[in-house]
């Protein structure tokens, strides 16, 4: 059953290339729920003790082998993957760009990519995978994005490529101690303190360009802003989720020597981008722009609360992780709705619409408190078990990342209020739409129900995290 993690993606990428125009929307919907149905019988069946489920373990030739498994870790990000494809795909089921076969096309090209990168216990698939999902946004963003997205594309594409080629060659540089590319036999290998940062570092750069993680970061507002709005939801709501899976499968449990000299270092990156994008979002008056550096200080929290290796900071950021995913979707969903009613995204020229539209006006602060992690929400526990983990780490950069909360506060209530409130700037703006009513509702209920019960998660994730900490515990570890 798992290999049709690999066959529907690549059979609707294809297929849908041929079917009429008119059936594209439709069909497109059809195949990311297709894929949706197997990500929950593969998470059904699996036993939640923590061990990697190999569904395929073979050699193949020159040390690569078709290892592909998962865990409750991989389970998650394939859920992730499963859930926010079609909710960004019905999302954008009034656009005109829904009805275009080559964009349906490379979303399943792209989920393939993503899949691939969540299952591959082999680390030159793993690569092969990272590069794969860099094509489908890559051209859909060229084809589909702002008149003027040629420049940040170009941008980030190197930034890109450059991370992908220092992963390759840290891969390579484990290999020639290692039999094989299998993950299992690159973790036995026991290097030297130096020579495991410097390889730890060809990882971290490609994750930290991706994530992105200070001064990383540059790449990230104009591609995001430039984006087709469905080209943005799948960069911030999936995409970027790669790098801080790759932190927590690959990066340190194959460099546990190196955890001495990285920690604080990309701590304290992670946690200067969390302050720095929070005070530039205040600043912006595009509201693209504000939730796009809200993504960067989000994410950066993330980053921090992974590199501190301790328990309750993994587990909140396996809760955020998912958070983060479905709230991202819904914020850059209500950027569509404006700037598509409106022709603008300048906070200068918006105002007045929650009396226009109260259905919008009421979902937007919802999503506006799920982002800012208000209790009851999967984003209170997330950040709080993260902040609990950076506080036990150092008080300092607990104390200074606690800013996210006040910040995020001020930089999402200042859009919401700009855009929503206020004198009238237009003679009519239109209530939602069904099926955006029903993506917003779909997020706002899971993020309700995660953060009134938020053991759905966590009890799924902690034995895969248990032994993601007992591999740095070892000998040839710390």
């Amino acid at each position: 059953m798992e290999v049709l993690l690999f066959i529907l993606p690549v059979f609707f990428a294809l297929s849908v290339l041929i079917i009429p125009k008119q059936g594209v929307r439709a069909y497109g919907i059809i195949g990311s729920l297709a894929v949706l149905v197997v990500v929950i019988a593969c998470m059904m069946q699996y036993n939640n003790d923590g061990t990697m489920h190999l569904f395929m373990q073979k050699p193949w030739f020159y040390g690569i082998t078709l290892s592909f498994g998962y865990d409750g870790i991989s389970l998650l990000m394939l859920l992730l993957t499963a859930v926010l494809v079609p909710l960004i795909l019905v999302s954008n089921f009034k656009n005109e760009l829904a009805e275009n076969r080559l964009f349906t096309s490379m979303v399943f090209f792209m989920q393939l990519g993503l899949i691939g990168v969540f299952i591959s216990m082999d680390g030159l698939w793993f690569y092969v995978f990272w590069e794969i999902t860099l094509i489908p946004i890559f051209l859909i963003s060229w084809w589909f994005g702002a008149p003027e997205r040629k420049a940040a594309l170009t941008k980030f594409f190197i930034y890109t490529f450059v991370g992908s080629l220092a992963m390759l060659a840290a891969l390579i540089g484990i290999k020639v101690n290692a039999p094989t590319f299998f993950i299992e036999d690159l973790k036995a290998v026991v290097f030297t303190g130096k020579t495991a940062c410097w390889l730890a570092l060809g990882f971290f750069l490609a994750f930290a360009i991706k994530i992105p993680v200070f001064p990383f970061h540059t790449w990230q507002p104009d591609t995001y802003t430039k984006s087709p709005m469905a080209g943005t939801m799948l960069l911030s709501g999936i995409m970027l989720k790669m790098a801080l899976y790759g932190m927590i499968r690959w990066m340190l449990p194959l460099f546990p020597e190196a955890i001495h000299c990285l920690q604080y270092p990309v701590i304290i990156l992670a946690t200067i981008g969390v302050v720095y994008a929070a005070i530039i979002a205040v600043k912006q008056k595009d509201i693209k722009r504000v939730f796009a550096f809200a993504s960067m200080s989000h994410v950066g929290l993330i980053a921090a609360a992974i590199m501190t290796c301790n328990f309750d900071a993994l587990s909140g950021s396996m809760v955020q992780i998912l958070n983060h995913g479905l709230v991202a979707v819904g914020l850059f969903l209500a950027v569509e709705i404006i700037e598509r009613r409106t022709g603008t995204r300048n906070l200068d020229e918006l105002g007045g619409f929650a009396k226009q539209a109260p259905k919008f006006a009421f979902w937007f602060a919802a999503l506006a408190f799920a982002s800012v992690s208000v209790p009851l929400t999967s984003g209170f526990i997330g950040e709080f078990l993260m902040l609990k983990g950076l506080v036990g780490f150092d008080m300092v950069v607990g104390i200074v990342a606690g800013t996210t909360l006040i910040l995020g506060a001020v930089y999402t209530f200042r859009a919401y209020q700009l855009s929503m409130y206020g004198p009238v700037t237009r003679d009519h703006f239109a209530d939602l739409h069904w099926s955006e009513l029903i993506v917003l509702a779909l997020i706002i209920i899971a993020v309700v129900i995660f953060g009134v019960y938020p053991a759905a998660i966590t009890d799924f994730v902690n034995p895969s995290i248990k032994v993601v900490l007992e591999t740095l515990s070892t000998p040839s570890g710390l």
